[in-house]
């Protein structure tokens, strides 16, 4: 039977009202949902012990280097289809990111917005990526980790627990730029737009290089490696 779990609609389920920040943003401009605070109910499972709640299950025995028969346009589609997922969120990070280290750059926030607005997209932006990880570490990344070592807390080679220790590394910035952000709409601190660069360029490499990879992770050529069509189709996501 078909896995229901999705992850747009886990990530309602993650949320709960904390207090409304600024009035709504025109989803034309920026492309993010209503401008909420939330708070998350629930923390993301520790490193340590993910790799306990799912057993790992043995990959298909292939040679690292093994050159696997092309691809049909059709069976393409099927192996990519959780990589084309993962960028439709991705796509929306990059958006808000992008809005905010533009403006850093040409010293001046976008003519369109107002300050209030201009701050919302970047609390919009801390509080859906960090939904966004806490259901892959409890939800997709366990399940991948039977078989692949990106997600595998305590698998083997260079690439094991990868794209955990980036989260790891994107959270340890987020930090202290949500919290500059919240300081700046209690009126503790005044938006400067040096600062917020500040807050940004520490994991700035580390969350682009993680964005790519992870789709690159769940696509066709290298998922076709651990999971067949039919199984691909019920990974949780």
């Amino acid at each position: 039977m078909k896995c229901g779990f999705n992850l747009s609609l886990c990530a309602q389920q993650f949320l709960k009202p904390r207090y409304n920040v600024f009035s709504p943003l025109s989803p034309a401009s920026t492309g993010l949902l209503k401008p909420h605070r939330y708070h998350l109910s629930t923390k993301a499972t520790p490193i340590a012990t993910m790799s306990q709640e799912q057993p790992q299950e043995p990959a298909p025995k292939q040679e690292e280097e093994q050159k696997l028969p092309p691809l049909s346009p059709q069976d393409f589609r099927a192996y990519n289809q959780k990589a084309e997922q993962m960028e439709y969120f991705h796509a929306h990070f990059r958006h808000s990111w992008n809005i905010l280290w533009d403006a850093t750059t040409a010293k001046k926030r976008p003519s369109n917005m107002t300050l209030k607005q201009f701050i919302n997209v970047g609390l919009q932006f801390a509080q859906h990526l960090e939904v966004h990880h806490s259901i892959e570490e409890n939800h997709v990344f366990p399940y991948l980790a039977r078989r692949m070592p990106e997600f595998q807390a305590k698998g083997r080679g260079k690439r094991a627990a990868e794209l955990l220790r980036q989260h790891r590394q994107i959270h340890d910035g987020l930090e202290g730029f949500e919290k500059y952000l919240e300081k700046c709409v209690s009126g503790e601190e005044e938006l400067r737009l040096d600062v917020l660069r500040e807050k940004m360029e520490g994991w700035r490499e580390v969350l682009w290089t993680h964005l790519d990879q992870e789709v690159k992770t769940l696509g066709a050529e290298n998922m076709r490696r651990y999971w067949s069509k039919e199984e691909i189709a019920m990974i949780p996501m």
